[in-house]
């Protein structure tokens, strides 16, 4: 199983017999990756193969997006040793009067998921990226919408449970709403994108626990009867710091999605870390979500973020399911005083304000903390919080469907 933290110190050097299967490899990804329904071995140039760097001369199509190819080959190309690619692109000369600068903020190189976080410093010996041009134009191509992305053959629903900050319990209500999801009879995934802070195989009781590959695709972790994955599952242990930059981290979350044998699902819940950042936006560009929710405390600062979250989702063309309200109100468990510690009525005004339901009110309560500690959250044990779960499950299966992505029906698979 790979070790994608881990550092290459004192390796081996590889045999002739490793060199001819690993380059084999190589040219079989490349011979099916397509760009625009071509394969892009038919643009390749120029290849050099370093050990684990792969360095690509392209002559590319002028509406192909380099950095979206860097991030993709770099994810197929890891299952087989490559920790890192380079692309020297080439573009076709600009059509008369057209702009002939390329982007400044174009990345240089794009690091495939390596055994080696990004935050340590470029060496000076790499290589230089920067794409090569005949005659340098800009990529015009606008980016995906979510209209134009085809739905997951295998997932009939996709949700993520998202926050404008961190702290406000989004994990928690993620495992218990997707527990209460199959309770009520659905087939159900969770799939952990908060790549800095993965939490889903602990809350599971399934932490250290290994994806198998099959056929060169991860085979979801079964968490009682649930389909998980993480980049938890995939580390060495629970102190290893996920230190990637932002490009490094979309392209872990696009490898967990593309590159899981996914089995059929009625709904994969997709907890998404805190914030409206890189992850955020390379999900609502490139994965097909039926709808957003929204995880809040009543508190004034929590609401402020909160509403950051909705208005990135209604900007990127993801509708909001509606809002969950939590730790709303606190029971002493000595003298039964019920107190609103974190203020009153913000959920109902978030969801006032952006006309989305409010899909349920959380207590704040030890209990339910304690039971993810353990791995067996409130739904799974049936406690006294677990109805709560229940009522946020019915308010989605009630009205998930009239935000479905329409389904082509001429798919076969």
């Amino acid at each position: 199983m790979f070790n994608f933290i881990k550092k290459r110190t004192g390796s081996k050097p590889e045999t002739a017999q490793q060199k001819v299967a690993r380059d084999s490899a190589v040219d079989k990804v490349l011979h099916d990756y397509q760009v625009s329904g071509t394969s892009i071995a038919t643009m390749v140039i120029g290849i050099n193969r370093d050990v684990d760097d792969l360095t690509l001369d392209l002559r590319l199509p002028h509406h192909a997006e380099p950095e979206v190819i860097q991030q993709e080959l770099g994810a197929l190309l890891h299952l087989h040793g490559i920790k890192a690619i380079h692309m020297n692109v080439r573009l076709p000369a600009p059509a008369k009067g057209a702009a002939t600068t390329l982007p400044k903020h174009m990345p240089k190189t794009t690091d495939a998921m390596s055994s080696q976080p990004s935050a340590s410093a470029i060496p000076s010996s790499m290589p230089n990226t920067t794409p090569k041009t005949d005659a340098e134009v800009p990529i015009t191509k606008p980016a995906p919408t979510q209209a134009s992305l085809s739905p997951h053959p295998h997932i009939r629903h996709i949700i993520v449970v998202a926050s404008g900050k961190g702290g406000v319990g989004k994990s928690t209500t993620t495992v218990n709403i997707a527990l209460a999801l199959q309770k009520l009879g659905h087939r159900v995934g969770v799939l952990d994108a908060d790549i800095y802070g993965p939490s889903m195989p602990a809350m599971l009781g399934v932490a250290g626990v290994r994806p198998e590959l099959e056929n060169e695709q991860f085979v979801p972790i079964e968490a009682h009867g649930l389909a998980m994955l993480s980049i938890g599952s995939l580390l060495e242990g629970d102190n290893v710091p996920v230190a990637w930059r932002g490009p490094k981290a979309t392209g872990a979350l696009m490898q967990l999605y593309n590159q899981t044998n996914w089995p059929q699902l009625d709904y994969l819940v997709i907890d998404m870390p805190p914030g409206t950042g890189d992850i955020q936006l390379t999900l609502a560009q490139r994965i097909p979500v039926t709808g957003a929710i929204i995880v809040t405390t009543p508190q004034h600062i929590a609401l402020l973020d909160a509403q950051k979250g909705i208005e990135m989702f209604n900007k990127t063309k993801i509708p909001v399911i509606g809002v969950v309200e939590n730790m709303a109100l606190h029971t002493c468990s000595n003298c039964q005083h019920t107190e609103a510690i974190f203020g009153v009525g913000g959920g109902e005004r978030i969801a006032e304000q952006y006309h989305v339901p409010l899909l349920g009110q959380l207590p704040l309560a030890s209990g339910i903390r304690a039971q993810v500690d353990k791995g067996e959250p409130s739904v799974l044990v049936d406690d006294e919080f677990a109805p709560y779960y229940l009522n946020i499950a019915k308010n989605i299966d009630a009205h998930i469907e009239k935000f479905a992505k329409p389904v082509d029906q001429k798919r076969i698979f």
